[in-house]
């Protein structure tokens, strides 16, 4: 997959360039689809829509399910747990056993949310086409894959013929350079960032992250990195696969095995980008001079280090953005000009493709170990597979979390858009590890911060916003 001519390439163009099956307008690309991820709002569905106008599905084999946005997470959960779920969840088991296509059930030991089940099952390959009716998509970008959530309509184009138009993004390379402070994470580098360049600095680009911070980070932090490319207004994140990837993926269930898998490294280092390759943009940012993140408002754009204050509309000469932040200060009953350390909470949520991973797991834990959850805050731990939980409960991170007063349940998206029934009551304020905190995400009214795992598992200890650096003995 590297450069075939003198030009230096971007990692973007050159798997780009080797999924083109030919350009059918100016600028548009009908592409080869690798994986194509669906969950339980899209399965049965779209299969039925297939089925109802002639079609079949073009290559089962690439295909693969998991339910994940409308199941239960309630520990003792079973498909009818909500009721919703259940009927979406027995016509994605019609659907994929006509079609074909591998499901990984509850109880498969495999079921999760797809951006956490597609790394563990080896199905996210360095160079690889991803695809799924899901815009955190992007996650799988983590890995080296081009990853990018589609609609409805194209879920069914995908189906039916394994190959989708898309129109190619301009490139942005996006470096922090340095080294992140203790207590930092790459949770707080792209909120950072998107506080920096705002929900729309990435629109129209395929974001590359790259410099000695995001080298540095392990696997599970550069898929959060990724997952919240779209929350910039970026649709593709990714980051240029190295040894920490072949090694996680030797050996996994859908990677390729012996002699294919030494062939398939040898073609992976290929992918980085060449030296001299072009952007169309490029961002530098100083991975000293970011702090502990928490979202204050509606977007996560809304965003400050945790010992920073709430913006006052007051201050702001665009009538815009002035009616914006006024809003949003409304909304999540905020003062202009106050402390956000310090606000008290309600709720805490870990979980989500965007940090429910076992590294995620563990600096949660690590936080709350020894200590007790603050009186009136239900906190929630939501593993993002099963597979996770599993490894999780052999470490006896489910004791330490049970021991502090959180609830260990099942995994799912859960509390990140309470599409299964699971929601933060109205006005209750909630510090989560998702990715979103868009007025009624969360449910009804529901108030959402937006953190790190090591900062939502302070604020579950301290029954407020906290910064978790003097609170967990991380120095400041």
């Amino acid at each position: 997959m590297h450069s075939s001519s003198a030009q230096p390439a971007t990692l973007f163009d050159k798997i780009w360039r080797a999924h083109t099956i030919r350009q059918v307008a100016e600028g548009v690309s009908l592409l080869h689809v690798d994986r194509h991820l669906i969950h339980d709002l899209e399965a049965g569905p779209r299969l039925n829509d297939l089925r109802q106008a002639g079609y079949t599905v073009a290559r089962p084999d690439l295909t693969f399910a998991t339910p994940d946005h409308a199941v239960s997470s309630a520990p003792d959960r079973t498909g009818d747990t909500n009721p919703t779920g259940g009927r979406l969840l027995r016509a994605m088991r019609r659907g994929t056993a006509e079609a074909g296509i591998r499901m990984f059930d509850l109880g498969s030991g495999a079921q999760g949310i797809l951006h956490v089940v597609g790394p563990e099952q080896g199905l996210t390959l360095p160079g690889s086409l991803i695809v799924c009716g899901d815009s955190h998509t992007c996650t799988h970008g983590g890995f080296g894959a081009l990853a990018f959530g589609i609609g409805s309509s194209e879920v069914g184009h995908v189906l039916a013929t394994q190959t989708l138009r898309q129109r190619k993004p301009k490139t942005m390379r996006l470096r922090f350079e340095g080294r992140l402070a203790p207590g930092v994470t790459a949770k707080d580098m792209i909120l950072h960032a998107i506080g920096q360049l705002g929900t729309a600095g990435g629109r129209g680009y395929a974001v590359e992250y790259a410099g000695s911070a995001v080298r540095a980070l392990g696997l599970d932090a550069r898929l959060t990195l990724c997952n919240l490319s779209i929350e910039m207004g970026a649709k593709i994140g990714m980051v240029a696969p190295d040894d920490l990837v072949y090694q996680y993926l030797a050996g996994r269930p859908y990677a390729p095995q012996g002699a294919l898998f030494e062939r398939a490294v040898a073609e992976w280092r290929q992918l980085p980008t060449d030296d001299g390759a072009r952007f169309d943009a490029e961002h530098v940012i100083a991975a000293e001079d970011i702090a502990p993140q928490v979202t204050w408002g509606t977007s996560p754009q809304d965003v400050l280090p945790v010992h920073g204050t709430v913006p006052d509309p007051a201050c702001e000469s665009d009538p815009e953005k002035r009616q914006a932040i006024a809003f949003a200060l409304d909304y999540m009953g905020l003062q202009p000009g106050q402390a956000i350390a310090g606000t008290p909470i309600d709720w805490v949520f870990i979980g989500s493709c965007a940090n429910s991973r076992i590294s995620d797991l563990r600096e949660a834990a690590a936080v709350i170990r020894g200590r007790r959850v603050a009186e009136g805050v239900t906190a929630w731990v939501v593993p993002g597979s099963e597979a996770t939980q599993r490894q999780a409960e052999a470490e006896g991170l489910h004791r330490t979390f049970l021991a502090a007063g959180f609830e260990w349940r099942a995994p799912g998206c859960a509390l990140c858009l309470a599409a299964n029934g699971e929601k933060v009551g109205a006005g209750q304020r909630c510090v989560s590890t998702s990715n979103r905190n868009f007025v009624g995400r969360q449910g009804p009214g529901a108030r959402t911060h937006l953190a790190s795992p090591a900062m939502a598992a302070a604020a579950a200890i301290a029954g407020r916003i906290v910064d978790v650096r003097g609170f967990a003995g991380v120095p400041a």
